[in-house]
């Protein structure tokens, strides 16, 4: 798990994942990258430990690092999956997070109500309630992996 602690819910993700993985029984290395400079040190650790994949916590510092982070995975062979489509598009193994077009069409139901004279403060808070899960097919043979057909048949999208 690669998480940036200066995220402000970094110790939310982190928390949700150490449950997960101990449910699941797997083991789970965290792996901290603040700066730019740490993601080399923390690829390194990745391989060093042997870890079968690596997830990428959801962090905008990251995400404005997409490509370098793709990059790496690429380079050290490690099936990686992100918060968000654009991580796959650019080359990630896979996805799976909210779905940002329905966020924005959310945004903008709230920006048209307000224009309409709603005040903000009488509408509803809204959480995205459609996730997407993108797999990256070149990616994965890539790496020699074979994504199983019940995993691409639930896939939102499948990037060639």
């Amino acid at each position: 798990m690669l998480i940036n602690s200066n995220f402000a819910d970094a110790e939310n993700q982190l928390r949700d994942v150490q449950e997960a993985a101990a449910r699941l029984g797997v083991q789970l290395v965290v792996l901290r990258a603040n700066t730019e400079s740490d993601f080399d040190a923390a690829f390194s650790t990745l391989v060093h430990q042997r870890a079968g994949a690596l997830l990428v916590c959801g962090s905008p510092f990251f995400n404005i690092r997409r490509e370098q982070l793709v990059v790496l995975a690429a380079r050290h062979a490690v099936p990686a999956i992100f918060e968000w489509r654009d991580f796959a598009a650019a080359g990630g193994l896979m996805s799976y997070g909210t779905s940002l077009a329905d966020a924005y069409h959310q945004v903008g139901v709230y920006a048209g109500q307000i224009l309409k004279g709603t005040k903000p403060g009488d509408l509803p808070v809204v959480q995205s309630t459609k996730f997407e899960l993108v797999i990256n097919l070149s990616t994965a043979k890539a790496l020699g992996i074979e994504v199983p057909p019940t995993l691409s048949a639930r896939a939102d999208e499948i990037i060639e």
